[in-house]
């Protein structure tokens, strides 16, 4: 395949792009609609928090290992396959999700879903990665996570459209099964990666996990490229998904909707994962781009524990610049894609982004524990600041470590 014709908007990354779509719809509609969904199986609000969050966190645990499995799956049979099955296991689960009627229910599907969505962007943006030249490759992945995380956005409206009433939460979920199953069909013309089909018959090893082990400098790549993500679960998953307790923590003046939290959020992250592209694309640097990107993390952070005594509209105003701070998801994948041979690329890919989804569950532990030493009125929120200045420092001292990677050429065997 000559890359050099490869246009921007081809079959790979319009359905890459609509697949993350339908991907992010179910990752966040937990999320979104965690409060109604709760309360109508009888909980009350105080056990809505410690069990939403354990609910989370087993969606998380269930990404962490499909990421291994489907990553694994995507070097040894294809990136197609695994897009195909992945996402065919997501839809069955949020279907499932509708018809729940027990905490212990909600747990294991939501767990079940977890493991369906960890192959989506992945085997997407390797496939994007392989498909598009060089030069534009950071345009392409920039725009399947552009287009995709309006996901979020997608499903607080339709949230907003069935979730009025005790049971319209339920709804929200056979919405997003059905899209999944219309995607489908979407995906029959695409084609496989030109790279991987060089090296599909050969006896090269491929999606061998345990290669990402054996060399130092391998290993400490892999767990660079993940911890550099590691601010955008802690900003999603405990500022902005809680934002309805910080809120009442600091005096906010009026109701905080985490459900619209979220929304406002992944709009601006939309924005932002699309701009990367072109700021990394305009810079000739992966590296720089990242480090502007998480200043803005940083300062909407610090700007997040200072509401004290603001208005609900003035948080929902911090919480799209945290959104647009982490808008670089597909960055740090393509990132991560870049820096690792055909034969585990999609190993690599598939992983990172769920082994940093699945680092909420260690960020979530964190912030848990350093709440154990503090005051008890003063706990939840301090413990959070702490926690943020935690995860900050591990994340830049990474992107420091990492290698740029801009303009690399990918058609290459990791021995």
């Amino acid at each position: 395949m000559n890359q050099k014709k490869v246009s921007l908007f081809n079959l790979a990354v319009i359905v890459g792009a609509l697949g993350y779509f339908v991907d992010v719809y179910d990752l966040l509609l937990f999320s979104i609609i965690r409060v109604p969904s709760l309360k109508s199986l009888g909980l009350t609000q105080e056990a809505v928090d410690k069990q939403g969050l354990d609910i989370l966190n087993l969606q998380m645990i269930g990404l962490l290992i499909g990421g291994i499995v489907w990553g694994i799956l995507g070097d040894k049979k294809g990136r197609l396959k695994v897009l195909f099955a992945s996402i065919i296991l997501y839809s069955l689960g949020s279907i499932a999700n509708g018809f729940v009627h027990t905490v212990g229910q909600y747990a294991v599907v939501r767990f079940i879903t977890g493991l369906g969505l960890a192959g989506e962007l992945g085997a997407g943006i390797t496939l994007v990665s392989e498909v598009m030249p060089k030069e534009k490759r950071g345009l392409g992945t920039s725009l399947v996570a552009g287009i995709g995380l309006s996901g979020a956005v997608f499903a607080y409206f339709i949230k907003v459209q069935f979730g009025a009433s005790a049971e319209g939460w339920r709804t929200c979920y056979f919405i997003g099964g059905g899209l999944g199953f219309v995607l489908l069909l979407l995906r029959v013309g695409l084609l496989e990666s030109g790279m991987y089909k060089n090296i599909a018959e050969s006896n090269v090893r491929k999606g061998d996990f345990f290669m990402l082990f054996t060399k130092g400098e391998r290993l400490k790549k892999y767990l660079t490229a993940i911890l550099i993500a590691l601010p955008n679960w802690f900003v999603i998953g405990i500022l902005i998904s809680f934002s309805n307790k910080f809120a009442l923590l600091m005096k906010v003046k009026g109701a905080i909707d985490p459900g619209k939290a979220i929304m406002v959020a992944y709009a601006a992250i939309a924005v932002g994962d699309v701009l990367i592209g072109f700021i990394s694309q305009w810079v000739k640097s992966r590296k720089v781009s990242l480090y502007i990107f998480h200043l803005i993390s940083i300062i909407g952070t610090i700007w997040f524990f200072n509401l004290e005594g603001q208005d609900a509209n003035m948080m929902y105003w911090v919480c799209v610049i945290l959104g647009f701070g982490t808008g670089f998801w597909a960055m740090f994948v393509t990132m991560a894609a870049e820096q690792f041979g055909t034969n585990i690329r999609a190993t690599v890919a598939t992983t990172v982004p769920n082994m940093a989804r699945g680092s909420l569950v260690l960020v979530t532990w964190l912030f848990r524990t350093v709440q154990t030493g503090l005051p008890a009125e003063q706990a939840y929120f301090k413990g959070a600041w702490i926690t943020g200045i935690i995860v900050f420092v591990i994340a830049i001292i990474s992107l420091i470590i990492t290698p740029e990677t801009y303009g690399k050429d990918l058609n290459y065997i990791e021995q």
